[in-house]
């Protein structure tokens, strides 16, 4: 499938996907799941916002997951964990047409009531495909490609370290304004090298990228972090967590 469907074709594949996976999952295992649910194609998989580069199917993916929790079908206990609730999966026996208008007009009575207003006001914008508004993500993406390098690195350096990073030391800088570099991640009593890659893409990353970085680290590094301002293909976190390879973490 080339062309994505609106958001609200999208509960019942989320729904779907939150039962195979055994009733939750992480938001990466949803998107993954709905999208070879659909078969879509490797160019609608990329497709992004012009503005703030984030990945279109992701997007709708994230609107159906927050109207599916208005709803009550769904539940996110956790930051990026996902949970099927039991009127969700009795509402899997409903039609798709009737499963639509239940979730939004759960939606139109939780929005009259003052909760999730922001959804509410956005919904006619979201229901016609088109791009929403400005977030303080598009402003924090903006500064981020706007960046020197030098600052950029520093701010790297400063990100890995908060994250519990230690002798972080940038090892090169890349041609789209990245950089390279090692640094030891060291959880309770074991410690790990680690080497990264900080990239300002503005396309998306594609499995090439994940390959020739395993190939580098190969014998260097027991860990791999690619950290990018863009958003990675399915190829891609399919590449990071192949059978039989270092499993690399994308960010």
């Amino acid at each position: 499938m080339t062309s994505i469907p609106k958001y609200d074709s999208l509960f019942r594949p989320v729904l779907l996907a939150l039962e195979a996976l055994g009733g939750s999952g992480a938001i990466g295992e949803i998107n993954d799941h709905v999208a070879q649910q659909l078969k879509l194609s490797p160019e609608a998989l990329a497709l992004v916002y012009k503005k703030s580069l984030v990945s279109t199917v992701a997007d709708r993916i994230a609107w159906a997951r927050t109207y599916l929790k208005m709803a009550g079908f769904a539940e996110n206990p956790s930051r990026g964990l996902w949970v099927l609730t039991e009127e969700g999966r009795t509402a899997l026996a409903l039609d798709v047409p009737t499963l639509r208008k239940s979730v939004m007009d759960a939606a139109r009575l939780r929005g009259k009531a003052g909760a999730g207003s922001g959804i509410a006001e956005d919904r006619e914008e979201i229901a016609e495909g088109s791009e929403p508004p400005p977030l303080w993500s598009d402003r924090l993406l903006a500064v981020l490609l706007a960046m020197k390098p030098d600052a950029f690195e520093r701010l790297c350096q400063r990100l890995l370290r908060e994250s519990g990073f230690t002798k972080v030391d940038v090892t090169g800088r890349s041609g789209d304004g990245g950089i390279d570099g090692s640094g030891i991640l060291r959880m309770n009593l074991v410690s790990f090298q680690v080497i990264f890659q900080c990239k300002r893409w503005q396309g998306t990353v594609g499995p090439g990228v994940v390959r020739d970085f395993r190939g580098a680290m190969v014998g260097r590094a027991d860990k791999g972090l690619i950290i990018t301002t863009s958003t990675f293909t399915a190829d891609a976190r399919k590449e990071a967590t192949r059978d039989g390879a270092p499993a690399i973490d994308l960010v």
